[in-house]
């Protein structure tokens, strides 16, 4: 039997999945950033150390996310008429320059052990909290994926970033640990540290990317805005739809358009045809703000200001405008 994708989600449903994972989040850092602390204090690990800074900052992050969720979802106002979705691209800079500064932390710290070494204690219980703490950042990568499969938040796309960074520098952690303990090569707990600083810069770069995207109103991918023009073409009454302009902001989409209608149509079956475009996009997108404007067929004239076809060159949909 042939699997189903799950209807979209409506906003309100979009909202109280980020909030549980977000939430979730928070729980997730809160223990690993107590745990790490505590151990690390008896054990003297660098690895760990870098670990539990880490953590810490996920925690502010995590912080972070989970308030701009709830702030991006928050409907449009007098003051906010397309909403305030940013929110989460602003959370995701955040983030991205809490990552920065725990990278050059970790690095410092790294750097300073590689050159005066010492030897680990209570190793046992620095390797147990570095396992637990894996399997941990594991499940919720998993829970994070799941959420972002039926939404479009940046911020929680932002926070997974985070965490699977935390996945693979808990795990070199964990090797480089492991090693000095079983083969008494201490510089390896502090390499492991300077591999974690390396992914986390790297990890970094991304977040940024994507918050730098959302804020810089980049457009929808190619097979949105192809599916956009296929829902509003598959009524014949509306043709050559043109000058699409689509943005993400947090869990909305905005999107505006304009197609051309017979010259002939009254001006209510007009509106009748626009309105029922609108509804087939919304059945696919249901977190979308959408703008229609009428052209007359052959008859158009020029229009649209600094945003015009004219201004802007016809080009095709694959190079972002139609």
């Amino acid at each position: 039997m042939t699997a189903h994708a799950p209807p979209p989600l409506t906003a309100a449903e979009s909202s109280r999945l980020t909030r549980r994972i977000t939430l979730a989040s928070v729980g997730v850092a809160a223990v690993l950033v107590t745990l790490k602390a505590a151990v690390w204090l008896a054990s003297g690990s660098v690895a760990l150390l870098a670990s539990a800074a880490d953590s810490g900052l996920d925690l502010l992050a995590s912080l972070v996310t989970f308030f701009a969720v709830r702030y991006a979802a928050a409907p449009p106002d007098s003051e906010h008429r397309f909403g305030h979705g940013k929110a989460e691209a602003f959370a995701s800079l955040i983030q991205g320059g809490l990552v920065f500064a725990s990278a050059a932390l970790i690095g410092r710290e790294a750097i300073h052990n590689l050159l005066q070494p010492h030897e680990l204690q209570q190793e046992g219980w620095a390797v147990a909290v570095m396992a637990l703490s894996t399997i941990m950042t594991g499940l919720l990568i998993a829970a994070q994926t799941q959420v972002l499969k039926r939404t479009a938040s940046v911020a929680v796309a932002g926070d997974r970033a985070h965490y699977a960074t935390d996945l693979a520098s808990n795990a070199v952690a964990l090797l480089g640990i492991g090693a000095s303990v079983l083969f008494g090569w201490g510089n390896l707990d502090a390499i492991a540290a300077l591999i974690i600083t390396v992914l986390l810069l790297w990890g970094a770069i991304g977040v940024f990317r994507q918050a730098a995207n959302q804020l810089m109103d980049r457009e929808l991918p190619d097979d949105d805005r192809a599916r956009i023009v296929h829902l509003v073409t598959t009524d014949p009454l509306l043709t050559d739809v043109h000058q699409l302009r689509t943005r993400a902001s947090g869990p909305y989409v905005h999107m505006q358009m304009h197609v051309d209608l017979d010259a002939s149509l009254s001006l209510e079956a007009a509106h009748a045809a626009i309105v029922a475009a609108e509804k087939r996009i919304l059945a696919e997108f249901p977190r979308a703000d959408i703008i229609i404007h009428p052209d007359p067929r052959g008859a158009a004239e020029p229009h649209g200001g600094a945003f015009a076809e004219t201004a802007l060159g016809k080009r095709g949909l694959n190079e972002g405008w139609r």
